[in-house]
C-alpha cells in the first residue's frame, strides 16, 4: 500500500499525520510520502520520523493581504501541476489530505487523476483546503459530528492523540488544587497577562491553589516576576516537555482551543476553560470550544472578554466544586477517540481498495 499525506503548517496538522502514518505502516506495511510547503513545521518533524518530504509552493488565501491573495492564486495552479507529477512519480493507492496549506493542490491533484482520497478535518467547520474539495473525496474522517454535514462518507473519528494522554487516570490531590495554563508552545500573551493580573484574587479565592504554567519564551520573565511578588506556589516555566505528566498532575487547564489541544483534553478527561485565540481562520478556535462548551464539558471565555475578575471567578468556581469538577470530566472523556488514528488508516485502506486488517483476519 503506497499512501500520500499532504498537508501541514502546524503542529495541529503535522502531529496528527505523523500518528496516521504510522498506524498506515503498522496495519498495512505501507509506505508513505509527505507533501507539504517549505514554510511549516512538517520541514522539520516528518524528516526527524524517518519519512519523506515533497514540497510545493503555495501560500494563503484567507486572512492576508491583496498581494499576498494574488501570489497565492498565482501559485495555485502550479502547486496542483507540481502536486500531480508528485502522484504520478509515486503512484499512491490513497491520498490523505490533513488540511493546511499543501493540501488544497495534492487533493485537488488526486481528484483530477482519480485517485481515493481521505480528507482529515478536525476542526468543527473545515479549514479552506478541506472545503474545497469536500464534495469530491472519496471519504472524510471529522472530530466533530457536526463536521460531517460538510463531507459526504464522513465518519467521526476523532483526532489521533498520544497514547500517554489516554492513560492518565484523573485521580489528583483535593488538598492541592492545581490549575494548570498553557498557550501552545509559543505561549499565548493574553493568557499569560490574566494570569499575572488574576494571582491575588485567585490566592483569596482557592485555598492550597497551585499553579503550573507554560509561558512560552517571551513572555517567561515577566510571569515569573509576577509569581514571585505575588508569593503563590507555581511552577513557572517557557516549556514543558512532559505534558501528559502536567496534564495527570491538573484539576483544571486554562488554555487556547486548537483541535489538537481539544483532543488532548477530552483524552484524558480534563476540564477546560478556554479562551479561543480570536484569530484563527474561519474562527475555528472558538467553535471548537462550543462543542464542548454547550456539552457542558468547558467554559468558554472569548478572549475579549478576559478580565482578571471573570478569570477568578471562572476558576474558582469550578476548583471550588469538585462535584461539578467530576461530572464535568466524565463528559469530556466521553468525547474522546482511543482509536482516531486506526480508524484513518481503516478509511485510507478501505478507500485504496485495501483488504483491512479485520477482513485479512477474516473477522
Amino acid at each position: 500500500m503506497r499512501v500520500i499525506i499532504a498537508g501541514g503548517g502546524t503542529g495541529g496538522h503535522v502531529i496528527p499525520a505523523l500518528a496516521i502514518a504510522r498506524e498506515l505502516q503498522d496495519l498495512y506495511s505501507a509506505e508513505i510520502q509527505f507533501i507539504g510547503t517549505a514554510r511549516g513545521i512538517e520541514n522539520r518533524m516528518v524528516p526527524q520520523a524517518g519519512y519523506q518530504l515533497k514540497l510545493v509552493k503555495v501560500g494563503a488565501l484567507r486572512n492576508v493581504s491583496l498581494a499576498t491573495r494574488a501570489r497565492t492564486l498565482t501559485d495555485l495552479p502550479l502547486a496542483v501541476f507540481a502536486a500531480g507529477s508528485m502522484l504520478k512519480e509515486f503512484r499512491p493507492n490513497v491520498v490523505i489530505g490533513v488540511g493546511g496549506y499543501a493540501s488544497g493542490p495534492a487533493m485537488l491533484a488526486a481528484v483530477l487523476g482519480k485517485i481515493p482520497t481521505v480528507a482529515f478535518e478536525p476542526n468543527v467547520v473545515p479549514g479552506f483546503a478541506n472545503r474545497a474539495v469536500a464534495r469530491f473525496v472519496s471519504a472524510a474522517a471529522v472530530h466533530f459530528e457536526e463536521t460531517a454535514k460538510y463531507f459526504n462518507h464522513a465518519k467521526v473519528t476523532g483526532v489521533p492523540v498520544r497514547k500517554e494522554f489516554f492513560n492518565i487516570d484523573g485521580k489528583t490531590n483535593p488538598q492541592t488544587p492545581t490549575l494548570l495554563v498553557t498557550g501552545g508552545s509559543q505561549g499565548a500573551r493574553a493568557l499569560n497577562l490574566a494570569v499575572s493580573g488574576a494571582l491575588s484574587g485567585l490566592m483569596q479565592r482557592v485555598a492550597g491553589l497551585h499553579i503550573i504554567h507554560q509561558t512560552g519564551e517571551r513572555d517567561y520573565n515577566e510571569v515569573r516576576a509576577a509569581y514571585q511578588k505575588a508569593g503563590i506556589s507555581a511552577e513557572v516555566s517557557p516549556f514543558i516537555d512532559d505534558m501528559p505528566a502536567a496534564f495527570a498532575r491538573a484539576d483544571l487547564l486554562l488554555c487556547r482551543s486548537g483541535a489538537s489541544t481539544v483532543a488532548e483534553i477530552t483524552a484524558a478527561g480534563k476540564v477546560a476553560v478556554f479562551v479561543p485565540f480570536p484569530h484563527a481562520a474561519d474562527d475555528h478556535q472558538r467553535k471548537n470550544a462550543e462543542a464542548l462548551s454547550s456539552r457542558n464539558a468547558a467554559l468558554l471565555i472569548p478572549e475579549a472578554e478576559l478580565t482578571a475578575d471573570r478569570l477568578v471567578d471562572a476558576v474558582a468556581g469550578l476548583l471550588n466544586d469538585r462535584a461539578r469538577l467530576l461530572q464535568m470530566s466524565a463528559v469530556s472523556k466521553s468525547l474522546s477517540h482511543a482509536h482516531a488514528a486506526a480508524e484513518i488508516a481503516q478509511m485510507a485502506a478501505e478507500a485504496a481498495g485495501i483488504k483491512t486488517r479485520e477482513a485479512q483476519n477474516g473477522v
